[in-house]
């Protein structure tokens, strides 16, 4: 297909078919899932289900690639659904508007997929989505805490356990041990361990959907994007690599 010639001239007819062939499930579509699902399929992934129980918030839109003016209220996933066939209309996109936790969980055949994006933000959702995907034959890749950033040099990837300097990646370490669970599998996380503090709030803080979270942070684009663009970078090099042992 012309529109992913630049991809094929980088990459190769081999990897290409790969990439069509990949099928990719992302929870969390807000400032970091909605750029890994632009960028996947926009690098020719065409088989992605999205996971999201949100609506589009006006506070989205200086971050979430499909929160515009025109889509406030409207399910995320819905109207990123859309965009993405507009960029492929040959691509098999799936909206769930659902939450991932303890209730729908079983709803969800991990092994289905090749690739699991973790882009939640509740604490406890995360945990349980990482042990399962574990426990399935997806990989898994993880986006640890994107909020109070601004330096995209810090920026990062690490296997989960060898993370540094993200309060959110302690949290989850912190539950696992206390639990005794633990993830069954190495994965690799995208996060930064720059920390800074929210230096004001909104009034419409308070009323915004918290979906477990424990706080509200601020949040730029440049950052969250670039969370986004490096679990699709993880996942098109996986693939890549796959279709070279293939080859040999």
């Amino acid at each position: 297909m012309e529109y992913f010639n630049r991809v094929e001239r980088l990459l190769g007819s081999g990897t290409m078919t790969f990439l069509e062939q990949t099928s990719v499930i992302i929870f969390g579509v807000g400032g970091v899932g909605s750029w890994t699902a632009e960028a996947l399929v926009r690098s020719g992934v065409s088989h992605i289900t999205i996971v999201d129980a949100d609506v589009v918030a006006a506070t989205n839109i200086n971050r979430q690639l499909m929160a515009t003016s025109a889509t406030i209220g409207k399910p995320k996933v819905d109207v990123l659904r859309d965009r993405l066939l507009e960029i492929n209309p040959q691509a098999e996109i799936t909206s769930v508007y659902k939450m991932y936790d303890a209730e729908t969980a079983g709803e969800f055949n991990l092994s289905d997929y090749d690739y699991v994006v973790d882009a939640i933000d509740s604490l406890s959702a995360k945990a349980l989505l990482i042990l399962n995907t574990c426990n399935s034959h997806a990989r898994l890749l993880s986006s640890m805490g994107a909020a109070l950033k601004l330096d995209p040099t810090r920026v990062k990837v690490a296997e989960f356990w060898n993370v540094k300097g993200c309060p959110l990646a302690a949290a989850l370490r912190r539950r696992f041990k206390k639990t005794g669970i633990m993830p069954r599998k190495k994965f690799k996380c995208a996060y930064s361990d720059e920390l800074l503090t929210n230096q004001g709030k909104t009034a419409t803080e308070d009323t915004a959907k918290s979906y477990g979270k424990i706080a509200i942070n601020g949040a730029l684009c440049h950052i969250t994007a670039i969370f986004g663009l490096t679990l699709a970078g993880l996942i098109v090099q996986d693939i890549n690599l796959k279709s070279r042992q293939a080859q040999t």
